[in-house]
């Protein structure tokens, strides 16, 4: 357990990573989003941002990269319960929705409604992130998101975009390109999020996505036709390494295509599923710990400024004996924190 000062032990209700700290007083301020509304598979990523908070408690402030970086503060804003009870009303109506789709059959004026509800709901939630990531970047803060499904950043992407006049770049860890249109008939869900945003008037210059390894033909299509996505398919990174090239010469290539500035959309299942096993929708290969770090560091090294970031789609276990996904999560969390305060050096 971490000691944030001489004589004193940290923990969870101190706040993030055992840290009492303020939101104006902070250089990065995270914005907790407990969302899960258009989850296709697995559940549980609403209560990440909480098992995150927890988990953290358990992280030494010292880094070997990161030095004191903690030090410029890092301040998770309190949990919306509203937003949260939001979440578990549409996410009922919206199994409703699949659940007819599932069967085949087509959707009744029912399901029409439940689906409008979802729809305005969605929209709703990324509306309050975006006004929320708004008002941090007036004050000259770096936003993040806490998700949350991968729906959750949207708003604060276009935030970015506005505060930037779009002139920057995404780095996007998934399994998952993220591209499909409108998936299962919802505008917003978490496997349309960079579909949304690529096709959006404040969309980045350029969106380069790594170890994408779940995808439709459509999203391929898509990934090969558009100049404004390059994708390193997890598939392709992996055959570079077997056949001898070094990781640190994947991550320049990989860096080489973002502009100077940089928002990092961190899907938690980019990484291999044994260091995620609960998230909504593990897919083998993958990133591991250290390669997702290096990265990120290499990314800093070239010079590139970190403007906002988001983490996604951690799930809890159902056991509370076993806190794994959080404290993953929680170290991962803290490894985008640091690089971003380093890269405004």
């Amino acid at each position: 357990m971490n000691t944030f000062e001489p004589g004193g032990t940290a923990s969870y209700t101190d706040g993030l990573f055992g840290i009492p700290t303020t939101a104006e007083k902070s250089e990065i301020v995270i914005i907790p989003v407990p969302w899960e509304v258009t989850t296709s598979y697995g559940g549980g990523t609403s209560r990440g941002p909480e098992r995150i908070l927890k988990a953290s408690a358990q992280v030494d402030l010292f880094d070997l990269e990161l030095g004191h970086s903690y030090k410029k503060g890092y301040h998770l804003l309190p949990l919306p319960h509203e937003l949260l009870l939001l979440n578990d009303d549409l996410r009922s109506l919206a199994l409703t929705v699949r659940a007819t789709l599932e069967s085949g059959e087509s959707l009744s004026a029912e399901d029409q409604r439940a689906l409008k509800a979802v729809n305005e709901g969605c929209a709703k939630m990324s509306e309050w992130v975006h006004t929320q990531a708004a008002e941090i970047l007036a004050r000259g803060q770096i936003p993040a998101v806490l998700g949350g499904d991968h729906s959750s950043p949207e708003g604060a992407i276009r935030a970015v975009s506005e505060a930037t006049n779009g002139a920057f770049g995404i780095l996007h860890i998934d399994a998952h390109a993220d591209l499909r249109h409108q998936y299962q008939g919802f505008e917003r869900s978490h496997a349309s999020i960079m579909n949304n945003v690529m096709h959006a008037t404040w969309k980045p210059q350029k969106l380069v996505q790594v170890a994408i390894r779940d995808f439709s033909e459509e999203e391929y299509q898509l990934m090969e036709k558009n100049v404004h996505v390059e994708t390193f398919f997890d598939l392709n990174l992996k055959r570079a390494l077997f056949e001898g090239e070094a990781w640190a010469s994947i991550c320049k290539r990989i860096v080489s295509g973002l502009p100077e500035q940089v928002y990092v959309s961190f899907d938690i299942d980019g990484l291999s599923p044994e260091y995620c096993p609960h998230t909504g929708t593990p897919v083998p290969g993958g990133l591991s710990f250290d390669q997702a770090g290096y990265l990120l560091r290499v990314a800093v090294e070239s010079g590139r400024k970190i403007v906002g970031f988001d983490l996604n789609e951690v799930s809890p276990s159902p056991d509370p004996s076993n806190d794994w996904d959080g404290n993953v999560g929680a170290r991962l969390l803290y490894k985008l924190c640091g690089w971003t305060i380093l890269s405004q050096a």
